[in-house]
C-alpha cells in the first residue's frame, strides 16, 4: 500500500450558526495541529483545558447523531464533520467550538449561504480552498489482526471489518422501503470523496418528523437539512401540519415519494449518505483504519461500537 505523509488544514474556517438537534446558537473554527495530533475539539466557553479528543472511548450518546464528552464538555453531531475530515485526508486538526454541537449555519463564505444541508459539502469546499499541508510525520493507520463483527440482533444491523492491505468500505442499505429500495455504496482510497460522498444528504422519513419536533429533537431543523421521503399516502392536514412547523408557506411531494419537489444528487444518495457517518463514526478508532468495513444498515450505535472493538483490538 501507497506510504502518506500525516496532512493538516493549510488554512482556518470559521462556521457560525445553529445546531440541528439542539437549536443552539455556535461558532466553531477549524485550526491545523501538529502532527500526532488527530482531531481534538475544544470547547472555548468551558476553558482552556476544555478538550475533547475525537476517540470512540469519549463517545457519550448516539441518539441521532454522535456525541463524544470529557469530563464537562460534550461536543455533539460531530459525525459529518469527522467524516469531511477523513475523506479529504486530514490527519491532524483543532476544532474549537463555543457550544455543546457543532453548527448547521455557515456564515463564513462572502454570500454567507445560510445552510449546512445535511451533507459534508460545506466543510469539503472550506478545506478544499487552501487544500492541506504536508506533515513530516508518517501516517499511522489503524489495523487488527483478526476479523471483528459487531451485530444488533433485533435490527439485524452489523457492521464487519476485516484487515486488508488497504482501506475500503461497502454499504447496504435497507429499509424495507418502497421509496428508498435497497441501496449500496462504495469508498476506498480512490473515490473522490468530495464529488461522490460529501455532498449526500442526510434523510427523514416524513412519519418520524412529528415526533422527532415534539420531543425536541430536530430544534434547528427545516427541509433543507435533509431529504424528506413520504413512504406512506399522508393528508392535506398533515402537510399544512408540517409546513407551520417548518414554518415555511406551502409543501408538496413528488411522484418519486420525496417532499417539496427535491432532486436527488445520486440514485443511492441515501445509501452514500450513510456510508458519509461510517466514514466519519469509524474515524474515532483513532485515525485511518487500514481494514476492509462490510457494513448492512449501519446507524451511529453500531458504527461507534465498532469503532470502540477497533480501538481494544488495534494492533
Amino acid at each position: 500500500m501507497t506510504s502518506y505523509k500525516q496532512k493538516t488544514l493549510a488554512g482556518e474556517y470559521e462556521f457560525h450558526g445553529k445546531g440541528l438537534h439542539t437549536g443552539r446558537i455556535s461558532r466553531m473554527i477549524l485550526k491545523p495541529a501538529p502532527e500526532n495530533t488527530g482531531i481534538v475539539f475544544h470547547r472555548v466557553d468551558l476553558g482552556e483545558s476544555a478538550f475533547v479528543e475525537a476517540l470512540a472511548g469519549n463517545v457519550s450518546s448516539t441518539a441521532r447523531s454522535t456525541t463524544i464528552s470529557k469530563g464537562e464538555a460534550s461536543v455533539s453531531t460531530i459525525e459529518h464533520l469527522m467524516s469531511a475530515l477523513t475523506g479529504m485526508g486530514v490527519d491532524n486538526a483543532l476544532v474549537e467550538i463555543d457550544n455543546v454541537e457543532v453548527p448547521i449555519l455557515n456564515l463564513s463564505f462572502a454570500d454567507c449561504v445560510p445552510i449546512l444541508d445535511g451533507s459534508a459539502r460545506y466543510y469539503v469546499e472550506a478545506i478544499s480552498r487552501d487544500g492541506l499541508r504536508e506533515q513530516d510525520a508518517e501516517r499511522q493507520y489503524v489495523t487488527i489482526p483478526e476479523e471483528i463483527e459487531i451485530k444488533d440482533e433485533k435490527t439485524g444491523s452489523y457492521v464487519r471489518i476485516t484487515p486488508a492491505d488497504a482501506p475500503s468500505m461497502d454499504i447496504t442499505v435497507d429499509f424495507g422501503s418502497r421509496v428508498l429500495g435497497v441501496q449500496t455504496a462504495h469508498w476506498d482510497e480512490s473515490t473522490d470523496y468530495a464529488t461522490q460522498i460529501g455532498p449526500c444528504r442526510t434523510f427523514v422519513f416524513f412519519h418520524e418528523i412529528e415526533y422527532l419536533f415534539q420531543n425536541n429533537l430536530v430544534k434547528g431543523g427545516d427541509v433543507d437539512n435533509a431529504i424528506v421521503i413520504v413512504e406512506h399516502p399522508v393528508r392535506p392536514e398533515q402537510v399544512e401540519r408540517l409546513s407551520a412547523l417548518f414554518n415555511v408557506p406551502k409543501l408538496s411531494i413528488n411522484d418519486n415519494g420525496y417532499l417539496n419537489n427535491l432532486q436527488l444528487h445520486f440514485p443511492n444518495e441515501c445509501g452514500r449518505h450513510k456510508l458519509l457517518d461510517l466514514i466519519g463514526d469509524l474515524r474515532l478508532a483513532g485515525g485511518y483504519l487500514k481494514a476492509k468495513v462490510t457494513a448492512f444498515k449501519p446507524g451511529h450505535t453500531i458504527n461507534t461500537r465498532a469503532a470502540v472493538a477497533v480501538r481494544e483490538k488495534s494492533c
